[in-house]
Formats: structure tokens, C-alpha cells, sequence
């Protein structure tokens, strides 16, 4: 009688466990989700933003060029690791980007080129609150997989350490907001 017992008391603390490594993981995927979400939208919009700046500043092709090419290996990224890598590259390149438009008055006065602006601006806001929610989820998963008594269950249902996505810094993630003075 007391096995029985013993056997089902120790199944329910394997279930349990279990499941609340399950839930870990459904949380940090639908967390990633989030943020694949937001770089999406992001990488929407660039393709609008360089078509705007090229409008006004045909001569900074360069600058265009990259921002184009940092955006096609942000999006074919393979690993969290070096998608966190290519948008911290692209992030940078947005910043040479819109930092054109201080040199065109035109282009800072221009409404597309303004709602643009917004848009990413915004975009990166909801990619930073992603990307936070994200890193504690795994942070989350993480600790049950590497701490008893969870690190059994993890270790015999294969549960895997996931990756975190993190920018340099919080400064790097964030787009700068670039001074348009008074436009109307």
C-alpha cells in the first residue's frame, strides 16, 4: 500500500513538473513569436523608408544599399543568435539612414517620410517590450531546465536550453527619434 502511494505521489510531482516545463516552453515560443512579429513589421516598412529617402537623397546610395542588404540577412538569419546579431547590424544601419534626413529639409518636412518614421519608431518600441518578455520567458525555461528537480524531468523529456535575443544594449535597439523642428 505504501508503494502505491509512494509510485503516485512521485507521478504527480513528475507531471507536474512536467507541465510546468511544458508551459515554460509554450510561453517562450509564443514569446518568440512576438518579436518574429515586429521584425516583420519592421522589415515591411524599411523597404517604404529607403524608397522615400531616395526620393530626396539620390546621391546616398551607399547608405541605401546597406541598409537593403543588412535587411535581406536580418531576415534569413538562421539561429536567434544570429538574428539578434543581423538586427543589431540593420538597427545601425537605420540610424545612418535616417540621419540622411537632417541633411534634406524636404525630406524632414515630407508626410510619408514622417508617418514612416512613426511607424518604425513605434515598431521598435513593441520589438524592445518583445524582446524583454522574451529573454524572461527563456531566462524562465531556462532555470527549470538547469535546476533540480526539474533538470530530470528536463533531461529525460529533452527539453533544450533556448537562446537568448538580445541586442548590445537597450540604446542599439531603439531607434533614435531625430529632430524634425517645427514642420507644418
Amino acid at each position: 500500500m505504501i508503494w502505491s502511494i509512494l509510485l503516485v505521489a512521485l507521478s504527480v510531482v513528475i507531471a507536474y513538473l512536467y507541465n510546468r516545463l511544458v508551459r515554460a516552453r509554450n510561453r517562450a515560443r509564443g514569446a518568440w513569436s512576438d518579436i518574429d512579429v515586429q521584425l516583420q513589421r519592421r522589415h515591411d516598412l524599411i523597404p517604404l523608408l529607403v524608397k522615400a529617402v531616395e526620393q530626396y537623397a539620390d546621391y546616398e546610395r551607399a547608405t541605401i544599399e546597406a541598409v537593403t542588404a543588412l535587411r535581406a540577412e536580418a531576415m534569413n538569419a538562421g539561429t536567434v543568435a544570429a538574428r539578434g546579431q543581423a538586427e543589431e547590424g540593420l538597427s545601425n544601419g537605420l540610424v545612418r539612414l535616417l540621419a540622411i534626413a537632417e541633411q534634406y529639409p524636404d525630406l524632414k518636412a515630407n508626410e510619408n517620410f514622417l508617418g514612416l518614421q512613426e511607424e518604425l519608431v513605434e515598431t521598435e518600441n513593441y520589438l524592445q517590450f518583445a524582446r524583454r518578455y522574451y529573454n524572461g520567458s527563456v531566462r524562465e525555461l531556462n532555470t527549470y531546465i538547469e535546476t533540480v528537480p526539474d533538470n530530470f524531468i528536463a533531461q529525460f523529456f529533452k527539453f533544450e536550453i533556448r537562446e537568448y535575443f538580445q541586442a548590445s544594449s537597450d540604446k542599439v535597439s531603439a531607434v533614435p527619434r531625430i529632430d524634425l523642428g517645427d514642420v507644418e
